[in-house]
This record gives structure tokens, sequence and C-alpha cells, in this order.
């Protein structure tokens, strides 16, 4: 009989404590990291009353942390945009080996941080990957039945010439910078450039920037760079599905200094619109057979070299 009392009262105890954590405990933060693919939220609590010492109190002010700070990553990674259509909450909604697999994921989560607070609370951190090793794409992410070819580009529209940097030897090391199409982005100051012919491929470039600032740009797992006909040019099922589960499709960068992933010297490109989702960016027909030109040199979006500047 003693030890039925002691059971009922661990449970209530517990029972207690999920409560209070969902009642009680906070959020002090919340959302997605685009440009270092991660989910990321922040909860906090503080003790219940009844705390017997002090010790407890902080114990249970972290465990009431780390119950909210699991349920605000549950809902943050719902909210994220698997494609332009499409979030994480509708595709387990509509699948149920999908759903389990989004609670794995977060189940997951690694504790990043956690500190007490000078009230008495508690903050706790956790974070889980966009892509990667037990990551959210893994979850929602499915295999194509096959990997389709980029389309050609359009014979009927000459491809955007480029300007190419022209180094003078001056003993100085050289300095890598953004090569653009003409009329697509500003080049760099300073350098000289040369036009490469139409239609011919210079080859050499490590990845593909797409200006979209000043459009809004919404960040998606699977966005889709389109002409300006609304025929695909880069898209998921172009790509090998472990490379878009391990790396992503596109890294999202603010400025120059955050869009490493396109390499040292990228071609850069300017969205001349985006979709009326505002997350896949429409590209002329002169640069996006520029895109397909030199991709068919270089190879660069099949190994998902890309940035996209928001």
């Amino acid at each position: 009989m003693r030890n039925t009392g002691k059971a009922f009262r661990m449970i209530i105890a517990v029972l207690s404590l999920l409560i209070f954590s969902m009642t009680t405990a906070f959020a002090s933060g919340e959302k997605v990291d685009w440009n270092k693919n991660v989910i990321r939220a922040t909860g906090g609590g503080v003790a219940p009353a009844g705390a017997r010492n002090a010790a407890q109190a902080r114990m249970m002010a972290r465990r009431a942390a780390i119950v909210n700070a699991y349920r605000q990553l549950a809902e943050s990674a719902g909210g994220v945009n698997i494609d332009a259509e499409t979030t994480v909450d509708m595709a387990s909604v509509s699948s149920d080996v999908v759903k389990t697999k989004v609670q794995a994921v977060v189940r997951g989560a690694r504790i990043v941080s956690e500190k007490a607070t000078s009230d008495g609370g508690y903050e706790v951190t956790v974070e889980v990957p966009l892509y990667g090793v037990s990551s959210l794409a893994g979850a929602v992410l499915d295999r194509p039945d096959s990997v389709q070819s980029f389309p050609a580009p359009d014979a009927s529209v000459a491809p955007s010439s480029v300007n190419v940097e022209v180094r003078v030897d001056t003993g100085a090391p050289a300095v890598n910078r953004p090569v653009t199409t003409t009329g697509s982005a500003a080049s760099s100051s300073g350098s000289s450039a040369a036009e490469t012919p139409a239609g011919r491929a210079i080859g050499g470039f490590t990845g593909l920037i797409v200006d979209c600032r000043g459009f809004g740009l919404k960040p998606v797992m699977s966005p889709v760079i389109k002409n300006e006909i609304g025929q695909p040019i880069y898209g998921y099922k172009n790509l090998d599905y472990d490379k878009v589960v391990e790396n992503g499709m596109a890294g999202y960068a603010y400025d120059w200094s955050t869009a490493g992933r396109a390499g040292s010297h990228p071609l850069v490109v300017r969205a001349m619109a985006l979709d009326k989702q505002h997350s896949n960016p429409i590209l002329s027909m002169a640069d996006a057979n520029r895109v397909l030109i030199e991709n068919g040199a270089a190879h660069f979006l099949d190994e998902t070299k890309v940035v996209f500047l928001r």
C-alpha cells in the first residue's frame, strides 16, 4: 500500500510538471536559420512553488524549459516550407509516415545551450538540422523515381553575355570576384571586362548566385529556378537525392560575405521576378540560357552550389 501511494505521488508530480511547463513556461525565441540550415527554439520555465529546495527547483525549472523548447521546436518545424505550396505540417497531415519521421527528428533535437536565469528560472535552446544526418530533409523529401536531365537552352533566344574579369599581372595575388551576366547585377568595381561570345561557355564557374534582393524571397527547402515562360531550369527532380538531403538545394544569404556556398568564382544573375508564392526566382530567357550553358561545362547545379541573395 505504501509503494502504491509513492507511485501515485510520483505520477501526479510528473503530470503536474508537464502541465506546468505548458502553462507557465515561456518561449524566449524560435526560428529557422536558413544560412546555417538549422531550426532552433528556446524555451524557458520556472519551478512551481512547491519545490522542496533550491536544487529541486532548478531541476524542475530545467525540465519545464526543455519540454517547452521541444514544443516550440515542433511548431517551428511544422511551419517550414518544403516547397512553394507545402509546409511540413501539411505533409505530416497527408502522410502518417512523414508525421512519424518528423516527430522522430524533433525528439532527436540536441540541446545547444542552457542557463539558469537571475529570477530563478531556466532557459534551454534546442536545434535540429535542416539537412544532413537525422535532418528534416530526410523526413519530408521523397526520393524521386528517376533523375531528370536539365533542359537544353532555348535555341530561339541568345544567351546573355558574360563579363569576364581580365587580370593584369601586377605581382599581387589574384582576387576572385563574382562574374556577372551583362545587365543582371553590378560588376565588381575596378575590373576590366571582356565580353564572352554569346552561346559559348567559358567554364570554370564554381557556383551560381541568383540575386533576388528587393523581391521578398521566401526560403523553401525545395526551390525551383524558372525562366520567364515558366519552364523550370533547376529543381529537385534534376538532382541526386542524397546530395539534396545532405546539403539542400540552395543556400540563402543577405550579402556576398555569406554566399560562400557558390565558391570563389560564381556566376551571378539577377532575378527578374519571383513566382506568385514568392519562393521561386524567375530569370530572363537569356540569363536562363547562360546558366544552362555554363552548367553544362562546370556542373555547379548538379553539385547544388547555388545561393539566393534575399
